[in-house]
């Protein structure tokens, strides 16, 4: 399950009505398992869509719906039946297969159109935002069931969505996109934990950026990647990591906001001092933001049984050395 990622205008839906076949590329090829199908009709893709709106027939009931694509490929009445009932089963709703669109629940209307999708037994199953119109808590829901239908169906699947938690949670393989193009292309833990570029690291989850001038490396680190010694005008130095090779120049620091452990109490001796400006209670956590020097860093913490920080609390903030991850682009420096 390959996710494309990215915010709104940045070419995700383009691109994967390029893979279904309803636009026409102006350049490249679009290849599936080894066969190149650019100019291919989109009925010969064999491919499997869920639009954003679900485009369920309001004159059909749910069976009818289901079986639309069977129809169109003339498969028989009796096969026809079968899988038809097999994939309403496969999304938990044979028992409404008589009903009427127009009676289905939006929840209900989303797995209709998956059911639809997948029981033409598709070479490729496509979903463009199929989460958008649901209300936050059926989201989630629905981000389990239909992670358990593909994985047991094992249908390679390509969605759109510009939900990060969406992507992190679903898919296999995220593809952050950005103007048309790919910034990154990798595992959830990748993108999230070692994004490349300052886009992915801001656009995927929060982030706290320091400049920081890369003064030495201090050793190897895990996957390929190399310990550093830093230092960030006006904070001190730190430990980091990055990819090999940063030494004398300046890279952005990416610390993730949960990632920064935040004391009332110094805690070591790499530890930045500060001033609490503002705390965020939200049940599960603690947000605060933490004001060091001319910065203001984010961070969250656990809520505790005992008093809540407060606003103009000293605070102090540290982090394990391999949370702090230099972005591999050096800092362009600005004229004098």
């Amino acid at each position: 399950m390959v996710a494309l990622l990215g915010p709104s205008g940045c070419g995700k839906t383009t691109t994967l009505r390029m893979v279904a076949g309803l636009m026409d590329p102006t350049a490249g090829s679009i290849v599936v398992d080894g066969k190149e199908i650019t100019h291919t009709p989109v009925n010969k893709r064999g491919m499997g869509m869920v639009f954003q709106s679900y485009a369920l027939f309001p004159h059909m009931n749910v069976e009818q719906n289901v079986a639309f694509g069977l129809q169109m490929r003339q498969t028989s009445k009796s096969d026809q039946k079968r899988r038809v009932a097999g994939a309403l089963d496969m999304v938990q709703l044979g028992h409404l297969s008589k009903r009427q669109v127009k009676e289905l629940s939006g929840g209900q209307q989303q797995r209709i159109a998956l059911a639809r999708a997948l029981v033409v037994e598709p070479t490729l199953l496509l979903l463009d935002e199929p989460l958008s119109n649901l209300d936050a808590k059926l989201r989630e829901t629905m981000r389990t069931e239909i992670r358990s239908i593909q994985q047991r169906t094992r249908a390679t699947t390509l969605f759109v969505t510009h939900d990060q938690d969406e992507a992190l949670d679903m898919a296999d393989r995220i593809a952050v996109m950005n103007g048309g193009l790919i910034e990154q292309f990798g595992s959830p833990t990748e993108v999230y934990e070692r994004p490349r570029t300052r886009f992915v690291a801001n656009f995927i989850g929060q982030a706290n950026f320091l400049n920081a001038r890369v003064l030495s490396e201090t050793g190897s680190a895990a996957k390929g990647e190399t310990h550093y010694r830093v230092a960030v005008d006006g904070l001190g130095q730190f430990g980091a990591v990055g990819a090999p090779g940063l030494t004398g120049s300046t890279h952005e620091l990416v610390i993730r906001p949960h990632r920064l452990r935040v004391s009332l109490q110094p805690a070591g001796t790499e530890t930045i001092a500060g001033v609490i400006e503002r705390v965020n209670y939200t049940g599960d956590a603690l947000s605060v933001a933490v004001k060091a020097g001319d910065r203001v860093l984010q961070a969250q913490m656990p809520p505790s049984s005992g008093d809540l920080p407060r606003t103009g609390d000293a605070a102090y903030l540290s982090w394990d050395e391999q949370d702090a991850y230099l972005l591999p682009t050096p800092v362009k420096e600005t004229a004098a």
